[in-house]
């Protein structure tokens, strides 16, 4: 037994000797250095994205002013419409025999008012001359004025009259896209009923909810009331992403932001007007807003660098030793998905570890001296 051991060593050391001789070299243990960064500061635009929809600037809901029974629908839902084009007639009958009854309504206080005024100029003359007595001049004056008086009522009658018949042809007041019509011709109608809802798409607005915090990190606190409509004007360009990821060709602006804070959610309203020129956004249609706002002089990390522990979030640190030692660090979301800014934590000129940190132990050496290879 012993034997069979003496000799396996004599081959083994046999066959090193034999590799050495014919010039092939033993692998080497080799050590890798993780890669590094050193913290410095920069600037990076943050994107900004809110949850919006889409309203017609000029959005009208369609209502009958007259009832009445509904004639004819001259649109149909979806149709593009300028303003003052025929949508809607309501039965005209009855708003005309209305106009006519007022009409020789007029003509008979007109009648009226020509023979009071005839009795009045009469009884004045015959004063003069103290035929009449001064009671008869003046109650025949106020016979006078009461048929004037009358003739306006019958006037105005006859312009309501008018109107009245006008309401029964239904216009669009502006430019715009016809959304659903719920009534069919021959429904009757009042003016509780909804025609449609005209949406004046030339432009649209995306409304969206902004948080305190938010609008406080986009408008300085010292700011005064007044330059916060210039701040507005020269806020970043907005972009409108549709809910299947399509970007909207046409970019929009900040036109408006209330000033008081909904009690229920703690946000305010905010509008970014969208041109719509082909007439592709619509109301109702929901979609992102996405706004970037530029941060200045900021400490940039890779996200590969930051390890996550529950609630923390760390950074390998190297020290002069070339050890690694675990950094508390505080950090913001850049929303580009491949960097983080810190807040707190780092300072400029710190050396971290990236690529690899998350193979790192506390002490352990990350960076190497290169090794010079023989010629």
């Amino acid at each position: 037994m012993k034997r069979n051991k003496f000799i396996w060593t004599i081959m083994l050391g046999t066959t090193v000797f034999g590799l050495t001789a014919c010039g092939i070299d033993m692998p080497k243990e080799t050590q890798s250095s993780f890669e590094t960064m050193t913290v410095k500061k920069s600037d990076i635009e943050l994107p900004y994205k809110f949850s919006a929809r889409m309203k017609g600037q000029n959005d009208v809901t369609v209502t009958p002013q007259v009832s009445g029974q509904l004639t004819k629908i001259c649109v149909t839902e979806g149709q593009q419409v300028k303003r003052g084009q025929v949508l809607f007639v309501i039965d005209q009958r009855n708003a005309q025999l209305e106009l006519q009854a007022a009409q020789a309504n007029l003509q008979a206080a007109q009648a009226q008012e020509n023979s009071a005024k005839l009795e009045y100029e009469s009884n004045k003359n015959l004063f003069e001359k103290k035929i009449v007595s001064s009671y008869m001049l003046n109650n025949s004056e106020n016979s006078y004025k009461q048929a004037q008086a009358a003739v306006a009522q019958a006037r105005a009658a006859v312009n309501r009259a008018k109107v009245n018949l006008g309401f029964c042809t239904i216009t669009a007041s502006v430019s715009g896209v016809i959304g659903e019509i719920p009534v069919r011709t021959g429904d009757q109608v009042s003016p509780a009923t909804q025609l449609t809802i005209l949406s004046g798409n030339t432009t649209m607005d995306a409304e969206f909810s902004v948080t305190e915090a938010i609008v406080e990190a986009m408008v300085q606190n010292s700011m005064k009331a007044a330059d916060v409509e210039k701040y507005l004007a020269n806020m970043p360009e907005a972009t409108f992403v549709m809910k299947n990821g399509t970007e909207y060709p046409h970019k929009g602006r900040v036109v408006s932001l209330t000033g008081v804070v909904n009690a229920a959610t703690g946000s305010l309203t905010c509008k970014v007007s969208f041109p719509n020129p082909d007439g592709h956004l619509y109301s109702g249609i929901q979609g992102t807003v996405v706004m970037n706002f530029a941060e200045k002089d900021v400490i940039v990390i890779p996200q590969n660098a930051v390890i996550r522990l529950q609630d923390k979030s760390q950074v390998y640190k190297v020290q002069a030793d070339s050890t690694a030692t675990a950094i508390d660090v505080t950090t913001e979301d850049t929303g580009n998905g491949k960097d983080f800014i810190i807040t707190s934590g780092l300072n400029v000129g710190d050396q971290i570890v990236t690529t690899g940190a998350n193979n790192v132990t506390e002490g352990q050496k990350v960076l190497f001296p290169e090794v010079k290879s023989e010629k």
